[in-house]
C-alpha cells in the first residue's frame, strides 16, 4: 500500500515535531489550552484528551462551529473570540484544514501550537516556528504525559 508522501515525514522531521523543549513547554508551563474541534460528543478522541488535560489541572476552551459548552467550560466559535489568552491552541482537525489554526494561533499570540496524532502540514510547522511559536506535531499529549 502507497504512504501518503504529504503525511511521510523528512529524514529526522518528526523528532523536531516532537521536540522535547517545545512539549515540555506546553505540557509544564501552559495552562489554557483552546481544543479545535471539541464537541459534547463523549466519543470523540478530542473529548477524552481535554478531559485528561483538564484532570491534569489545565483550564480547557472549547472551539467549535456550535460554540457549545463542553466539560463545564464556555465554547467559542472562533479562536479570536476568546476573550483571554490562550496559552496552547490543541487541534483536532484533518490535517488539510489544520494549517488555518496554526496561523490563527499566532494571531492571538498563543505560546504553542498542538496538532494531534496524525495531524501533520509541514508548511504550517515551519510558519509557526519562524513566527517564533512553539509547535508540535503528529502526537498526542496523553502519549508524551505517559513517557513522563
Amino acid at each position: 500500500m502507497p504512504t501518503d508522501p504529504t503525511n511521510t515525514p523528512a529524514s529526522g522531521a518528526a523528532a523536531s515535531w516532537q521536540d522535547p523543549a517545545a512539549v515540555s513547554l506546553m505540557l509544564d508551563d501552559c495552562q489554557t489550552w483552546a481544543v479545535v474541534g471539541l464537541t459534547t460528543n463523549t466519543g470523540r478522541t478530542a473529548h477524552s484528551i481535554a478531559a485528561l488535560l483538564q484532570h491534569r489541572g489545565k483550564r480547557i476552551v472549547p472551539i467549535n462551529p456550535d460554540g457549545a459548552e463542553v466539560l463545564g467550560e464556555t465554547g467559542y466559535q472562533r479562536l479570536s473570540d476568546v476573550p483571554f489568552p490562550v496559552d496552547v491552541v490543541d487541534v483536532f482537525r484533518r490535517s488539510e484544514a489544520a494549517g488555518e489554526f496554526a496561523d490563527q494561533a499566532v494571531a492571538i499570540g498563543a505560546r504553542g501550537v498542538w496538532f494531534q496524532l496524525g495531524v501533520v502540514d509541514e508548511a504550517a510547522f515551519a510558519r509557526t516556528r519562524a513566527a517564533g511559536v512553539a509547535m508540535v506535531m503528529d502526537t498526542c499529549p496523553a502519549i508524551e504525559l505517559r513517557k513522563r
